[in-house]
């Protein structure tokens, strides 16, 4: 129990601290040092295309797994983790299958960097509403990690603190 519970708070941790990480650091540096906002958009867009692709293996593992770790707990607590994965796991999909493909259509109907287009332009005011989706879509998806963080933590704390008091009564 206890290595399952700490290989489930690694993979939230590891895949927490990469979006936290693209979203501070990535982001925001590609767009400040690259020579183009197409191409620090090249390098964003790909980053986060791993980042959405590894929160939905994860998220299913994590779901898969509650399943194994999740016999004498609180049923109700166990039920909030596993929606928080779902929902987890359908913010990163819809990130990459439904937004993503969407600001790559607008790219492609633009046929020219977005930054050329004119504010008022229909285009790039698609892609902007697409673009703050996105950001929305990622930080849902990060807050539900984080939740389900302290969740399995504090599960695997409960558990432990179970386990040391029925070792003393015996």
């Amino acid at each position: 129990m206890r290595l399952l519970s700490d290989f489930r708070i690694l993979l939230l941790a590891l895949w927490l601290g990469a979006a936290c990480f693209f979203s501070f650091a990535v982001a925001p540096s590609a767009f400040a040092v690259l020579p183009t906002r197409e191409a620090a958009g090249s390098i964003v867009n790909r980053t986060l295309m791993i980042l959405n692709y590894s929160g939905i293996v994860i998220s299913l593992i994590l779901l898969a797994s509650s399943y194994l770790s999740g016999r004498n707990f609180n049923r109700i607590w166990l039920w909030i983790e596993r929606i928080l994965m779902l929902v987890m796991t359908a913010a990163c999909a819809f990130g990459q299958f439904v937004i993503g493909i969407k600001l790559q259509n607008i790219r492609a109907e633009a046929n020219r960097p977005i930054e050329e287009l004119a504010l008022d332009d229909p285009l790039r005011m698609s892609f902007t509403e697409w673009h703050g989706h996105s950001v929305k879509v990622l930080v849902t998806a990060m807050i539900c990690a984080l939740i389900a963080f302290f969740l399995i933590a504090r599960r695997a704390r409960n558990f432990e603190n179970q386990t040391k008091t029925n070792a003393e009564y015996n």
